[in-house]
């Protein structure tokens, strides 16, 4: 293998950077030159009638920023098995032929992964390194770390401008259908709830919490100020098990739909209970607040930071494992060891697991949920018993998140 190609795919993140540089200074560590394969997939389908590509030479290499979220590589959101042209993969050889190129190393999440083992399939050599900010693959993925430093951020941040006008403020976080980011960064930021898929929400006890908590920290206060922060991961369900979402966002470029509105309507549902709640009214006369028709309950802003939590920088902990994953994954396909994902290095050993494996869903544990519960968070139900299990641990231990 003298030549190989890095392809990042899907959403942007925190530490693609790093595993770009991993693979390609480990490459030319192995006398193998590397090359960016641009725009993701899209460039990979299209590499056929590509003039020239970049290769990723040490010099050029020095360049790439590894504490810059996003990839020096690009990306698409394009699934290959969704080209309706049949000679895609062939297509997809040739380009490679082009080049020759006899290898890919491709980061991206579970779409991504589903890709790479068609490629596989198809005997085209590549291997996986894991890349989600929002977690929900089985071993831990470059951009999770750095997305929930933003979002605890962006959740400490809030509580200034909430604090000042006596607001509700419901931040709504990506996701998708596991709660990682927002549960992670929720803490991280001290929310007051924290509202993801993995549990359904109660309203009516999220309201009950939102209410004590919320108009305790006014009355207490000598200037009678306070707030209470929300995050809401994006593929909320309500108690029912009803997914909420805006039927009007549509369908993203993979296909799935687009979990948009989860924020405004955890809104919605607290407004409504504080209006029909004699109790505000009384609390807002007694604390001076209560204006007839224009302030007769406290405010409720919904927040989407969207994108933001995905870019900017990207933590320390992203920036080591992206290296590693990327210089694993040109280790893996020097020694033919091709179709997986790597997990990174530990102990000596280039880590890595079937694909298949890798990309199932991985949910947000609730036996720690509980843990949590205990230490004054709201999940948007009846707190859990907490009760703990002890077991001691022995040996050496690989790396978790």
């Amino acid at each position: 293998m003298k030549k190989i190609g890095i392809i990042t795919s899907g959403g942007d993140c925190g530490g693609l950077n790093a595993v770009v540089k991993g693979a390609a200074q480990m490459a030319t560590r192995n006398d193998v030159r590397a090359f960016a394969i641009p725009n993701g997939y899209a460039g990979l389908y299209n590499l056929v009638n590509l003039e020239n590509l970049v290769e990723l030479t040490p010099s050029r290499v020095d360049s790439v920023n590894i504490g810059l979220a996003g990839s020096e590589a690009g990306h698409s959101r394009v699934k290959i098995s969704k080209i309706k042209d049949p000679g895609k993969y062939d297509r997809v050889k040739a380009g490679l032929a082009k080049f020759e190129i006899s290898g890919l190393v491709i980061s991206g999440g579970d779409d991504t992964g589903a890709v790479v083992l068609d490629l596989d399939a198809e005997g085209i050599k590549c291997v996986h390194a894991p890349k989600t900010m929002d977690l929900d693959l089985m071993p831990y993925s470059v951009g999770g770390d750095s997305t929930i430093n933003r979002i605890g951020f962006f959740i400490r941040d809030l509580k200034t401008t909430g604090r000042t006008h006596n607001r509700i403020m419901v931040t709504e976080v990506f996701g998708r259908y596991a709660g990682h980011t927002a549960f992670r960064g929720g803490v991280a930021g001290e929310a007051d709830a924290i509202l993801i898929p993995e549990i359904p929400v109660d309203f009516d006890e999220l309201y009950r919490h939102m209410k004590k908590v919320f108009t305790k920290r006014i009355t207490e206060s000598d200037i009678n100020a306070g707030t209470y922060t929300i995050v809401v991961a994006e593929g909320l369900k309500d108690a029912s098990g009803r997914e909420i979402y805006d039927d009007a966002a549509g369908l993203d470029s993979f296909g799935h739909k687009k979990l948009a509105g989860a924020g405004k309507y955890v809104a919605q549902e607290l407004k409504k209970r504080m209006q029909a709640d004699d109790e505000i009214r009384s609390f807002m006369l007694a604390q001076g607040m209560y204006i007839e028709d224009l302030y007769y309950i406290p405010e409720i802003r919904t927040i989407t930071p969207s994108h933001l939590v995905r870019s900017g920088f990207s933590s320390a902990y992203d920036v080591n494992f992206g290296m590693e994953a990327g210089a694993s994954a040109v280790c893996l396909l020097l020694a033919g060891i091709c179709g997986v994902t790597t997990t990174g290095y530990a102990r000596g050993s280039v880590k890595y697991m079937d694909i298949r494996q890798a990309i199932s869903q991985r949910e947000v544990d609730l036996e720690q949920v509980a843990m949590y519960e205990q230490l004054g968070f709201c999940f948007g139900r009846i707190r859990r018993e907490f009760e703990p299990q002890f077991e001691k641990v022995s040996g050496k231990i690989d790396r978790i998140y």
